[in-house]
C-alpha cells in the first residue's frame, strides 16, 4: 500500500507520520514535494537553502521517487503531503494508483498555531482549498485531527479499517525524539512532537483568531465545512 496523507500545515501530521513509522510495516517520506514548492513559489520559509540541497526540485523527480521502490523493501510506503506544494503544472495522475487520505483541523486552531512560526499566513498558504480541490478530483478518506486526539485508538482502527489495513497497536505511541523519516527541517517546526511519545490530548475551545487575520480564517471554514461532512467517525 502507498497511503498519501494530504494536510495543510500544523494539523496533527507530523504525529500522524509517527504513528505509521512505528510501524514496522511502513516505510515514511516527509512532505517530499517541499523543496519542489519553494523552488518554483520563490517563498522564503524557514531553512530554505537546507530545503532546497536535501530534496529534488522537479516535481517529476519527486513523483518518481513517490511512485518507485518502497524504501527499505517495507510492504507500504506512508507519504506525509502538503496539499498546498500541489501547485498548478506539478503532476497528479499518480496519485490514481495511492490510497488518499485528507487530514482536517479547524481553520482557527491551523491559523493560531501556525501564526506562532510564521507570520500572516495566506490562505494559500494553509491548505484548505487545495484539499478540497483534491478530495472533489480524486475522492478518499476524510480523517479530522480533533477527532484523533479525543479518540486516538478508535480514530486510527477506523482510519485502518476504511483503507483495508490492519491496525497495529505501535500506531498510538512511540519514542520521544526525532525519526529517521524527518525532513531537514524538524528542527524549526518538530519541537513539540520530538518531546511527545503519543498524541496530545483533547483539544480545548477554539482559539480566538487575530483581527487581521479573520478573512482567511473564514475562507478556509468554507472548505473545511465541506470535507467535515465526509470525516469518518471512531467505530
Amino acid at each position: 500500500m502507498r497511503l498519501a496523507m494530504w494536510s495543510g500545515p500544523r494539523n496533527l501530521s507530523t504525529a500522524m507520520m509517527y504513528a505509521f513509522a512505528n510501524r514496522d510495516d511502513f516505510a515514511a517520506v516527509d512532505e517530499p514535494f517541499y523543496a519542489a514548492y519553494l523552488a518554483a513559489t520563490g517563498l522564503e520559509h524557514p531553512m530554505r537553502a537546507e530545503i532546497l540541497a536535501a530534496q529534488p526540485q522537479d516535481p517529476e523527480d519527486v513523483v518518481a521517487q513517490l511512485t518507485g521502490p518502497i524504501p527499505d523493501g517495507k510492504p507500504h510506503f506512508y507519504q506525509k503531503h502538503m496539499a498546498q506544494h500541489m501547485l498548478p503544472g506539478v503532476p497528479t495522475d499518480w496519485m490514481e494508483d495511492v490510497v488518499n487520505v485528507f487530514l482536517i483541523r479547524h481553520p482557527a486552531r491551523v491559523i493560531a498555531s501556525y501564526g506562532e512560526k510564521r507570520e500572516n499566513p495566506t490562505l494559500d498558504d494553509i491548505g484548505f482549498w487545495q484539499q478540497a480541490e483534491l478530495h472533489a478530483k480524486f475522492g478518499g478518506v476524510v480523517i479530522d485531527s480533533h477527532d484523533i486526539r479525543e479518540n486516538p485508538e478508535g480514530m486510527l482502527r477506523a482510519l485502518c479499517d476504511e483503507i483495508g489495513l490492519e491496525f497495529d497497536p505501535a500506531m498510538v505511541s512511540w519514542p520521544a525524539g526525532g525519526r529517521a523519516c524527518d525532513g531537514v527541517w524538524a528542527p524549526h517546526w518538530y519541537g513539540a512532537v520530538w518531546q511527545s511519545t503519543g498524541f496530545a490530548g483533547k483539544e480545548g475551545p477554539l482559539p480566538e483568531v487575530p483581527e487581521h487575520l479573520r478573512g482567511v480564517m473564514t475562507a478556509a471554514l468554507s472548505y473545511y465545512e465541506r470535507l467535515k461532512t465526509e470525516a469518518i467517525s471512531a467505530r
